[in-house]
């Protein structure tokens, strides 16, 4: 049974994202997301203006008119959530945990993929493989895959970029859209980034929060990272400290937009204290404009 709660939660995000579909985003993600390619359709009579090199000569020999090959993309594709549900991801200085916003993001990813007659999965990993949920369609599997997001209870805090691309490379046969959710705390997941970027249509979502990259003047504050549970004190009153806890994150930031473009990964950077879904927008609008 879903407590209350949680059903209100996933009932109000329903709401709110299938009309951001319906009304903005549907649109966005078909163009930005070709078919896997060209398939046979049907014939036709020939009309003026048609290719010549699409006339079926078999069918026009057989009713004594000339009739051409039509031909139509092959829509139908799946859409691979990867979402990071580390340690890290439960921190939020606003309004909404990262996790908060990863599940909004996700749920316009598959409700916009249902539309379309694509399948979803879900994959949720920390440095493990979480949960995995087989791509499939339907509001109802969307659902399963949303509260998921928000009711999971991960085994353990740290996180392994590496681990869980690998894993989805083993299940995804065929080309694939894998949005990767994640802040991307973490190193040395560059070859398996790349591997995933060759073999599908790949973007990364990396997930911000404000209070991650600049400190307040409160005084003494101790930090605790949330994967390893390594506690440092920091005196913000302290210009040097401050600066350098900014220029570390800034450091962080540029280093995963950086790896993420030489990769061939889209890179959509989603602050906690914006809303999470214009960015998402913006970034399809000017993929269809591209053509990619």
């Amino acid at each position: 049974m879903i407590p209350d709660e949680l059903f209100d939660k996933i009932r109000r995000l329903e709401v709110r994202t299938r009309g951001v579909v319906e009304n903005v985003f549907g649109g966005e993600y078909h163009s930005a997301f070709k078919g896997r390619g060209i398939e046979f359709a049907e014939v036709r009579p020939y009309q003026v203006g048609d290719d010549i090199r699409n006339i079926d000569w078999n069918v026009s020999a057989r009713m004594d008119e000339t009739y051409v090959k039509v031909y139509e993309e092959e829509r139908e594709q799946t859409v691979m959530l990867c979402v990071d549900v580390s340690g890290s991801e439960n921190f939020g200085s606003q309004e909404k945990q990262k996790r908060e916003i990863a599940a909004e993001i996700c749920a316009v990813m598959a409700f916009s993929a249902i539309q379309n007659n694509d399948q979803v999965g879900l994959l949720l990993f920390s440095d493990e493989v979480e949960t995995f949920i087989r791509p499939r369609k339907g509001r109802r599997h969307v659902l399963r895959c949303i509260r998921e997001l928000y009711a999971a209870e991960p085994q353990s805090t740290g996180t392994d970029i590496q681990g869980a691309l690998r894993h989805v490379l083993r299940i995804l046969r065929r080309r694939s859209i894998l949005v990767l959710v994640s802040d991307f705390f973490d190193d040395d997941y560059d070859s398996m980034l790349r591997a995933a970027a060759q073999r599908h249509d790949t973007v990364g979502v990396e997930l911000q929060d404000p209070r991650e990259e600049e400190l307040p003047p409160v005084g003494l504050v101790d930090l605790t990272d949330a994967e390893t549970g390594e506690t440092v004190t920091i005196d913000t009153h302290d210009p040097a400290a401050r600066h350098a806890f900014a220029e570390r994150a800034r450091a962080r930031r540029e280093h995963t937009a950086s790896l993420l473009q030489r990769t061939g990964v889209g890179h959509v950077p989603v602050r906690t204290d914006e809303d999470a879904l214009d960015p998402l927008i913006a970034f399809f609008r000017e993929r269809s404009r591209r053509g990619r």
